[in-house]
């Protein structure tokens, strides 16, 4: 697959609406950018669509039409012409299209106001809208879906959601199961077990593959910023400087490490 006109839009599209995930997919091989760019920007449309509209039924029905159109991909017959879902269908086959699926009914919460159940809620809220984007992009390249990209995942996706806390918050969702400081701390020391978890088991991850983990590239830093401070999280004051990103993506690409 060359980089035609819908390739070229949804890496226009990441580019604009997920800097720091455009930024780890240019990092990656040419070829590995024709999986990821599609992947990344069916996310940023997915995860747009509860709020572009505060009219519920029709959040949920711009989520359904993601759900049919992985849905036509995955049983392999006619797909709908869009610029992402071509892509898709390019690079996805039944169980990628699936694993997609995943994050795209995991975003149902978004829609509504109701707060997370429990932390088992948010845990698989976080893998689905954020491991799920690894393991497909994996299953693409490698045709294998390791473990090891889920906890990378959970990482990855808890580090994005803190930052987005406050701004979830204002726009009157409740992101967080218990607010309290110490809570918050735990919650930040649990990402980076997994985070430990995932290294460990970096060898399982097949080479074709390893350059999805680009996307986690700062999870480690603001999950150990939200642990040592936790009001961070409520102020809005997680994140690394354009210094140290761009030291640390390099320092990523180059290593394979994260």
């Amino acid at each position: 697959m060359s980089f035609g006109a819908d390739l070229t839009a949804c890496a226009q599209l990441v580019e604009r609406g997920d800097p720091d995930r455009f930024a780890a997919t240019m990092a990656a091989p040419v070829e590995t950018r024709k999986v990821l760019f599609p992947i990344y920007a069916f996310n940023i449309e997915v995860s747009r669509a509860p709020w572009v509209t505060q009219e519920a039924i029709i959040a949920e029905m711009r989520l359904q039409w993601w759900t049919d159109a992985l849905d036509e991909i995955a049983s392999g017959g006619l797909v709908r012409r869009h610029e992402v879902v071509t892509s898709l269908a390019h690079v996805l086959d039944e169980t990628a299209a699936r694993q997609l699926q995943r994050a795209v009914q995991a975003r149902l919460w978004d829609v509504y106001r109701d707060p997370f159940e429990d932390q088992a809620a948010l845990s698989r809220y976080i893998e689905d809208t954020s491991a799920s984007l690894l393991l497909a992009a994996s299953h693409s390249l490698s045709n294998e879906m390791p473990e090891a990209l889920t906890d990378l995942g959970y990482a990855m996706g808890l580090a994005q959601f803190l930052r987005a806390v406050p701004e979830l918050e204002r726009l009157g969702r409740r992101p967080l199961v218990d607010g309290r400081p110490e809570a918050v701390r735990d919650l930040a020391s649990e990402g980076l077990d997994r985070l430990v978890k995932s290294r460990r088991a970096r060898a399982t991850i097949p080479p074709k593959a390893r350059p999805v983990t680009l996307a986690a590239w700062q999870a480690g830093p603001i999950l150990k910023q939200a642990k040592s401070d936790p009001r961070r999280v409520a102020d809005g004051t997680l994140g690394l400087s354009e210094a140290a990103r761009k030291t640390r993506l390099m320092w990523q690409a180059a290593t394979g490490r994260w």
